[in-house]
């Protein structure tokens, strides 16, 4: 996503050409732009016989998804304990975390 993002339309090889090295297999890249664009993240324009990949998705959309997703599964849908786990093992300074409640309260208003 990241990749496309970037470019903004995007054929398979130009997504490989912006991932890092190693470069993945075209194949492993085409069968997982296959994947995003059934799960509704990306969609393509025909060219001859080839398509062209464009987001589907906002960048912020996508993210809030993804979050949704993890606080799901690994946090028993549960932000304080997602936040007390990254607080935890990232080892937040008392200044990151009283960005994080002035972030929240903001959002509160």
């Amino acid at each position: 996503m990241q990749a496309v993002w970037t470019l903004g339309e995007a054929f398979i090889k130009d997504v490989i050409q912006e991932l890092p090295d190693p470069k993945p297999h075209y194949n492993s890249v085409a069968t997982m732009v296959k994947i995003l664009e059934e799960k509704g993240f990306l969609a393509h324009h025909t060219i001859g016989n080839i398509f062209q990949y464009y987001p589907a998705i906002s960048k912020e959309d996508y993210q809030r998804h993804s979050m949704k997703d993890i606080v799901n599964q690994y946090f028993d849908n549960s932000y304080p304990r997602m936040l007390a786990f990254f607080a935890k093992e990232q080892k937040l300074s008392e200044t990151e975390l009283n960005e994080i409640i002035d972030i929240i309260k903001s959002n509160k208003k």
